[in-house]
């Protein structure tokens, strides 16, 4: 057994999803029945299909901590020619700050509470507890590695790791995904207990639940998202009809409608799928809608 494999089994065994990189850093390429995702794609991949190949293709979607899939003779052809490890922070449940330089960690050490650091060949991972949507270049040198990503495994770090915070939720809100209109979404501020003192249900609730709202909702990348929000915004409000309130709900839907806005859905539309699924679950709840 070679490192590289010893070393994924050992994150595997932890939860972590891992996959093997070719000696430049990069994911193995996709087999001929899933070169150019003429397969369909993978359902957790922004195409969402029903690709069920049992090799590493399709990069990060393909991470895996099951065992038997890492040691399977699917992957073994990729092991034996692996440069490094990767792992998909998004499905350990984390979000990596990817600082490439060193200017991009002296931004950093200013503005971004200290949290779980890895030492990188060119800067440093920030590693933060908790998921979000991924996005290049949210500023100069800096990257977010979380859902539909994947990140090189460095080792574990020094330091201990904290939730995710606003300060890093709200970088991407300033990038202009890909096919959407050219205009800055409105910035949003996040959820917090400060602004649910009559919640009945603990920040960790709370938190866990939004979090699997958001990755719902930046799961549909091409279509969808939307409803999806709709459905989230929803559950969360059922959640929270026996609470006397205030809960913060209208936070709670900035983030979903955040979400939305970040895989290409109009604000607007956004707003009004998130506001329908809060009245559907019969709380009385301020539009999400920026004044």
């Amino acid at each position: 057994m070679n490192e590289h494999l010893r070393e994924a089994l050992g994150l595997a065994a932890r939860g972590v999803p891992v996959l093997p990189l070719r000696e430049g850093k990069g994911p193995f390429g996709n087999c001929a029945a899933c070169a150019k995702n003429q397969c369909g794609g993978r359902p957790n991949m922004k195409s969402a299909g029903t690709c069920t190949c049992p090799r590493p293709c399709h990069g990060w979607a393909a991470a895996s901590s099951s065992a038997d899939v890492v040691t399977s003779a699917a992957w073994s052809s990729a092991w034996s020619r692996a440069g490094a490890v990767a792992y998909h922070p998004g499905g350990a449940g984390v979000t990596v700050v990817d600082l490439d330089n060193a200017d991009a960690v002296a931004w950093a050490r200013e503005a971004l509470p200290a949290t779980r650091t890895v030492k990188t060949t060119r800067g440093e991972h920030w590693i933060y507890l908790g998921t979000m949507p991924s996005a290049n270049g949210v500023r100069p040198g800096v990257d977010i590695k979380s859902l539909m990503a994947y990140a090189r495994w460095l080792g574990p770090g020094e330091g201990q790791m904290i939730r995710l915070p606003e300060t890093v939720t709200s970088l991407p809100r300033y990038v202009v995904p890909a096919g959407a209109v050219a205009s800055s979404p409105v910035p949003r501020a996040a959820w917090t207990r400060a602004v649910a003192t009559g919640c009945r249900h603990t920040e960790r609730y709370v938190r866990t639940g939004l979090d699997k709202g958001v990755a719902m909702v930046t799961g549909h990348r091409e279509q969808g998202a939307a409803s999806q929000a709709f459905g989230v915004a929803r559950f969360l409000g059922s959640l929270h009809q026996e609470c006397p309130g205030p809960c913060g709900l209208e936070m709670l839907g900035g983030e979903i409608v955040a979400a939305a806005v970040s895989v290409g859905v109009p604000e607007r539309y956004a707003v009004r799928a998130v506001d329908r699924g809060f009245a559907e679950a019969g709380v009385a709840v301020p539009s999400t809608q920026a004044a």
